[in-house]
């Protein structure tokens, strides 16, 4: 894809598309950490860049599960809703069905499609909510 574009395949950037595949919902300062445990040199102004890259062709998408970073997944994984814990900073996955009564009434009333991918649910993990 990235030929295809002009671009070339570089060592930093195939290593960073690896290190978002390894980490599964990886933010750019953790995909950073991963690149330079392989390539020291690596800074992060070219992880943010190559982040950018990957996503304006494609690779990766990216949703913001707390107020700091965003974070980046594999953009050929199922789309999915993130339930972020307040608590223990946990992320889990739902399928996005579960929010089918909303985006079906958003597109009815407002004629507003969703992009669930992009979609976190903030709230207090059932392992938390034991423990207080």
């Amino acid at each position: 894809m990235l030929r295809e574009r002009g671009l070339r395949l570089t060592p930093q950037r195939q290593l960073i598309l690896e290190a978002v595949h390894e980490l599964g919902h990886a933010t750019p300062e953790s995909v950073h950490n991963a690149v330079r445990e392989r390539a020291a040199g690596v800074n992060i102004t070219t992880v943010y860049r190559t982040l950018e890259l990957l996503e304006e062709l494609g690779l990766v998408n990216h949703t913001h599960l707390s107020h700091g970073s965003p974070t980046y997944h594999a953009a050929g994984e199922d789309q999915h809703v993130h339930l972020v814990c307040r608590s223990c900073g946990s992320i889990d996955e739902m399928d996005p069905a579960v929010m089918s009564p909303v985006t079906d009434r958003l597109r009815a009333e407002r004629d507003f499609r969703v992009d669930v991918g992009h979609v976190s649910l903030f709230g207090v993990c059932g392992n938390c909510k034991e423990n207080e």
